[in-house]
C-alpha cells in the first residue's frame, strides 16, 4: 500500500522539483503556451532558482513544500510554493495595497502527471492552508490560466472562487489570459494533513482512491 505525505523542501530536492515543473508544464500547458517556449525551458536554470527559494526565502512565510509517495522506496511527486501576496499577485492597475498583509499567494502547485489521482495535490493544499493560518493569513489567492479547466476545477472544488481580477501574460508576444481565484481561510484547523515543521513531515496516510482533480497554478493531484 502506498503512503503519501508532505514535508518542507530541502536544498537537495531542487533538481527534482525543476524536473517535475518542466515535465508537468510540457504536458499540461502544451495547448496553452507556445511550444517553443516550453521546449526551450532550461531545467538547470529552474533548479538554481528552486535552490535559492529553499535556502534563502525572502521571509519565514515563504515556503516550498513537497509531496512524497512512499511504497518500497520514496518518490518526490509534486510541490507547492507560496508566500505573502506581493506585486506579482496583483491585477493590472490594482493598488499596491489591494490585497493587504493578511493574504497568502500560491505561485506554484504541481503534481507530476504520472502520479496524479493519488491525493498529492489535496495534501499539498491542505498543508499549505494550515501553515497560512498559523502565519496569520486570513485569505489566499492564486492565478490560473483561463484555458486550464483542471486547475480551476480543483480549486473551486476546494472552496476557492474567482474574485473578478484578470490579466494576460505576455509569453513571447502571445497574450495568455489568466483569472485570479481566492479563498477565505477558516479560523480553526480542520485539516487532517498538517506539516510538523519539527519533524518535517505530515502524518503519512494511505491514498484511498481518487481525490479532487488537479490544482493550480499548475496541474496537481
Amino acid at each position: 500500500m502506498a503512503l503519501g505525505y508532505v514535508r518542507p523542501a530541502r536544498p537537495e530536492d531542487a533538481g527534482e522539483i525543476a524536473r517535475i515543473q518542466l515535465a508537468t508544464w510540457r504536458v499540461a500547458y502544451r495547448r496553452i503556451l507556445p511550444r517553443h517556449v516550453l521546449e526551450n525551458l532550461d531545467e538547470a536554470w529552474l533548479a538554481r532558482r528552486w535552490t535559492a527559494a529553499v535556502q534563502e526565502p525572502p521571509s519565514d512565510a515563504h515556503r516550498v513544500l513537497v509531496a512524497v509517495e512512499q511504497a518500497e522506496q520514496s518518490y518526490l511527486v509534486g510541490f507547492v510554493a507560496s508566500g505573502p501576496a506581493d506585486t506579482e499577485a496583483l491585477a493590472p492597475n490594482e493598488p499596491a495595497d489591494a490585497l493587504g498583509g493578511d493574504v497568502a499567494a500560491v505561485t506554484d502547485l504541481l503534481v507530476e502527471p504520472r502520479w496524479g489521482r493519488r491525493g498529492h495535490g489535496s495534501r499539498l493544499l491542505a498543508a499549505s492552508v494550515d501553515l497560512w493560518r498559523a502565519d496569520g493569513f486570513t485569505r489566499a489567492v492564486a492565478w490560473a490560466f483561463d484555458a486550464d479547466a483542471a486547475t480551476r476545477k480543483f480549486l473551486t472544488s476546494a472552496g476557492w472562487e474567482a474574485d473578478g481580477a484578470a490579466r494576460a501574460l505576455d509569453v513571447d508576444d502571445m497574450l495568455v489570459p489568466q483569472l485570479r481565484l481566492h479563498v477565505a481561510l477558516p479560523a480553526e484547523a480542520g485539516s487532517a494533513e498538517t506539516v510538523d515543521e519539527t519533524s518535517g513531515e505530515t502524518g503519512a496516510t494511505p491514498d484511498d482512491g481518487p481525490p479532487a482533480p488537479p490544482a493550480q497554478p499548475g496541474p496537481a493531484d
